[in-house]
This record gives C-alpha cells, sequence and structure tokens, in this order.
C-alpha cells in the first residue's frame, strides 16, 4: 500500500488544477497524499478499485500479462492524469495491472468522493471524460505503435511521453523494466538503447538514462507520439476553454 498523508494543497496535477477554484477547493478535501516506490504494484489485474489516484511526480504504467508470463505496457498515466478511470464508467476492475513506473507522488480520492463529485455533472465531469477520451487515444496508438514500429522507434516513443510528465531529463530505470513496458525482448531493448547512446540523444549508465537531445528524439521517434501529445494538447486546451468562460 502507498503510504498516505493530509494534504493542504494539491498543485502538480493537470486534472486537478484545470478545476475552477470553488471546485478546486471542495475536491481538496477529499484528496490524500500518497507516495508510490519504483516497481510498486497500485492494483492487480482483477482487483476491486476502492480510490483513484492523481499523480503528480510519480508516473503509473498500466501493463497487461499474457498467461504465458509477457509483459507489455498499454497506458502511461502522469501528472496529466488519473489512475482508475474505470470508476468512473460503471467498473469497479480491469484485467490490467498498474504499477509505479517512476517513484514520486500522487493524490488519492475514495471511490465515494470520486463519484459523488463527477455525479455532479460540472467541471470535475468534464474534465476528467475529457482525459478518459486522451488515454483511449493513447491506448489504442500504444497498440498501433507496438505492432508496426521498431523497437528503437517505440524506445523513443517511451521516452518522451515520460518526460513530458516529470519535470527532470533523467529516469531511473532497467533496461529490463523498459524492456517489459516496450513488449519486447531486452536485447532488442539495449541495441535500441544502444544507438541512441552513439547518436548522442541519451547517456544510459547503471539504470539510469539522461536524455541530452530531446530534439534529437523527437525527429526520429515515430507519429505515434505526436498523435497522442496533439490530442492531450488540444483537449487540455479545450479544458481551459470551457472551464474559463
Amino acid at each position: 500500500m502507498p503510504r498516505a498523508g493530509k494534504v493542504r494543497g494539491a498543485g502538480g496535477n493537470q486534472l486537478l488544477a484545470a478545476l475552477p477554484i470553488r471546485d478546486y477547493q471542495r475536491v481538496l478535501q477529499s484528496l490524500h497524499r500518497v507516495t508510490f516506490s519504483l516497481g510498486q504494484v497500485v492494483h492487480e489485474p482483477g482487483a476491486h478499485l476502492d480510490c483513484a489516484y492523481f499523480p503528480t511526480t510519480s508516473v503509473i504504467s498500466l501493463l497487461y500479462t499474457t498467461e504465458v508470463g509477457s509483459t507489455a505496457e498499454i497506458g502511461l498515466i502522469g501528472n496529466d492524469g488519473m489512475v482508475g478511470i474505470t470508476l468512473l464508467l460503471g467498473g469497479h476492475a480491469t484485467p490490467n495491472q498498474s504499477v509505479a513506473q517512476i517513484a514520486g507522488e500522487a493524490f488519492s480520492m475514495k471511490e465515494d468522493a470520486l463519484r459523488e463529485e463527477f455525479d455532479r455533472g460540472g467541471p470535475f465531469q468534464k474534465v476528467t471524460l475529457r482525459y478518459t477520451q486522451a488515454l483511449i487515444t493513447q491506448i489504442s496508438q500504444t497498440a498501433v505503435c507496438n505492432r508496426l514500429h521498431s523497437v528503437e522507434k517505440r524506445l523513443c516513443r517511451w521516452l518522451l511521453l515520460c518526460l513530458d510528465r516529470v519535470n527532470s531529463d533523467s529516469l531511473l530505470m532497467t533496461q529490463e523494466f523498459i524492456s517489459n513496458m516496450l513488449g519486447g525482448r531486452r536485447e532488442s531493448v539495449t541495441a535500441a538503447a544502444g544507438r541512441l547512446q552513439v547518436a548522442g540523444l541519451i547517456n544510459y549508465t547503471r539504470g539510469h538514462i539522461t536524455v541530452l537531445d530531446r530534439k534529437g528524439l523527437e525527429a526520429m521517434v515515430c507519429e505515434c507520439y505526436r498523435m497522442v501529445k496533439e490530442e492531450s494538447d488540444r483537449l487540455a486546451s479545450t479544458n481551459s476553454l470551457v472551464l474559463s468562460s
């Protein structure tokens, strides 16, 4: 279980930050600060969800594991969103596992408080529904990317998505963990990371990846990254326009 504590403020999560001040202050009363360690399981597949999480400095991976034990990431949630969308869609469990890919903090919100706020039909509902659309786009594009694009391009996409959700150019991550995220063989990920390092785009040492040339990664990445980012930015902009009117 994550370590929890009381919340004085809820800055750092874009969904919460998009709320008008009155709605924000009301939601604030239902939030608790939690801390996730690297690799910590947020919830298991099929387990009942009793709360949602709004990451601030942590990044959570949605993983699917086959019957033979192969694992692949289907979605990535950081300070842009919320873990537990299924609670708003009428479900209480999902077939995927959620794991803290990057250690850090989040805010938790109990199911009853989440449903009550959503059922008001106000800004919180609008913000979370638009985020659901953005997450569906990301999951769909991830499926396309894993099927059609090289490990090297998938690694570029994954690194850029991570950077968009943390305030750092450095990531603590082993190649074995990355291979699980990308659904590829460790040897293939090692080779791809080596090519990016030779090209001067990243530096990889003992589980630490530092991005040296973000523009270079953006030039090399497949269109999947841009599709996901453009849709997320469009929906976030729509939130700002509607909620400020």
